[in-house]
């Protein structure tokens, strides 16, 4: 599943004319025949337009340091896993090269590493480990017992609140569900609030924190089909506690959106919601041309009582070199120079978040991310699973309308249970 979060740019906007261009930029010696492309270049495939500036920069800065020529190629997103495989088996000498390395999300990675275009990591510099990255992160690399990506960058979501409207208030950000409702109950808000909470429930990757941390699909790695706990006791209390938030927030799922969510808040309508990390810029952009009048703050989701934890999903990107590569220490090196070397930069000239620790923001909410990405869980990587969110989201939408629990849950983990 990619979430309403990514979204996939279409086209190659590269192209190879007398020498290799990394967007607007020539490397000069490629140009002037001193380094034919081809013979040493490594070609990385990415999906996402939003990088585009920063793995152009740091091709560049690759190519001055150690001398190696990298050509981003800008891909369509549809049956990428595949163009990759075609490209990489194919015996035409004058079709495109195929990719040394790509970037991925990690629940391609079963996918990827069963065709042969995910190899295991050369880690010889020990960089991927959790001195360096968070468990999540090397968790969503994993496979099999085998590192089979570097950890790139993430999205998870997160407690977003106006911190203007609750210093104003005295009030502390709720710990848990029942203090949320507590405070609705309590709260005198400013008269351009039309509710406390409200948040995207159409979207199961707002959705998932309320039954992560019980809902059990592969493991922590997400690659073990034996692995598997959709209905037991906790997540039924968990999802009948999120049932309960409708009679309280009344939130129709035809009628509110995640754009619509962050206007409102934006607009000063709202005073909690779940949001993503896009959300920084907005807010940043709005604050800067004076539509955002107050100032907010990020805090880990809050639990679900004092005895149930939620868990929120996350989605780590990753740089995966190709099994099909004879380049193995070119991208082995530039994939670790990207994801750990490199990796301060990303954010500034991408909005990613990477998931490296360590690194320093301007901007204080980013920690916000940071936490809830350390405590959430991958998506899994289990082929089978492919269908799984949509069964769920469908689920949950049922739950938020009235539905009962239990025999929503037994139904899931049965169409799971033969799936898997």
């Amino acid at each position: 599943m990619t979430t309403k979060r990514k979204i996939l740019s279409l086209g190659l906007i590269l192209g190879l004319v007398g020498g290799v261009y990394v967007g607007a930029k020539v490397i000069p010696d490629l140009q002037s025949g001193k380094a034919p492309h081809g013979k040493d270049t490594l070609y990385l495939w990415y999906t996402d337009a939003a990088l585009t500036d920063y793995l152009t920069n740091m091709s560049t800065s690759y190519y001055e340091e150690h001398g190696v020529p990298v050509l981003p190629v800008l891909k369509d997103g549809l049956e990428y896993t595949e163009s990759i495989y075609r490209a990489s088996i194919s015996e035409d000498q004058d079709a495109e090269p195929a990719p040394d390395l790509f970037i991925t999300t990690n629940d391609n990675l079963e996918k990827a590493y069963l065709s042969g275009i995910a190899a295991e990591i050369v880690n010889d510099t020990g960089t991927v480990s959790d001195k360096n990255y968070p468990q999540t992160a090397l968790d969503a690399v994993t496979y099999k017992g085998k590192t089979v990506g570097y950890p790139f960058y993430y999205e998870t979501s997160v407690f977003l609140y106006n911190k203007t409207f609750l210093d104003e208030s005295g009030q502390k950000v709720p710990a848990n569900l029942q203090e949320l409702l507590e405070f609705a109950d309590n709260y005198d808000p400013p008269e351009t609030v039309e509710t406390i909470f409200s948040w995207d429930v159409s979207d199961i990757f707002y959705n998932y924190y309320f039954s992560g941390n019980y809902m059990i699909v592969g493991g922590d790695t997400g690659d073990d089909p034996t692995k598997l706990d959709i209905d037991n006791k906790k997540t039924r209390a968990c999802l009948e506690m999120y049932q309960q938030l409708n009679q309280f927030f009344s939130i129709d799922t035809k009628e509110v959106d995640y754009d619509s969510v962050v206007q409102d808040f934006i607009d000063g309508k709202i005073v909690m919601t779940v949001a993503t990390s896009d959300v920084l810029a907005k807010l940043e952009a709005a604050k800067a041309d004076g539509s955002f009048a107050y100032e907010y703050a990020t805090a880990a989701m809050p639990d679900l009582s004092t005895e149930l934890k939620g868990r929120s999903l996350s989605v780590t990107d990753a740089i995966v070199v190709n099994g099909f590569s004879d380049k193995t220490g070119k991208t082995n090196d530039f994939a670790n120079y990207l994801s750990y070397s490199k990796a301060q930069e990303l954010y500034d000239a991408s909005g990613k978040l990477a998931s490296r620790k360590g690194l320093s923001y301007a901007n204080p909410a980013v920690q916000g991310f940071e936490n809830e990405y350390a405590r959430s869980i991958s998506m899994p990587k289990l082929l089978g699973a492919g269908n799984f969110w949509v069964q769920l989201e469908i689920c949950f939408s049922k739950i938020w309308n009235g539905q009962e629990v239990e025999p929503l849950l037994k139904e899931l983990a049965k169409s799971m249970q033969e799936q898997l």
